[in-house]
């Protein structure tokens, strides 16, 4: 089985940079949830959050404002609908 890899890089809190995004799930100015490769959910808490790029194509998102928390959990939720 391939190993499914992603990347993320914060600077000063402010800057996010992810690598490996399937997809942008959900997002508000406090919140983004992103679906990462390997169907996993990936969310990022924070004030200010603001989109400003994401490329499907090659897997590439960032976004800036206030970067408070990462967190991963469970598969997407378009997976557990069609399970």
């Amino acid at each position: 089985m391939q190993e499914m890899k992603h990347s993320v890089v914060i600077e000063q809190k402010k800057n996010l940079t992810v690598n490996g995004v399937e997809s942008v799930s959900s997002f508000s100015e406090v919140k983004i949830v992103l679906s990462i490769l390997g169907g996993e959910r990936m969310q990022v808490v924070g004030s200010g959050l603001k989109i400003t790029g994401f490329s499907k194509s090659n897997g590439s998102f960032t976004a800036e404002g206030e970067v408070m928390g990462i967190s991963y959990g469970g598969k997407s939720f378009a997976s557990k609908i069609f399970k």
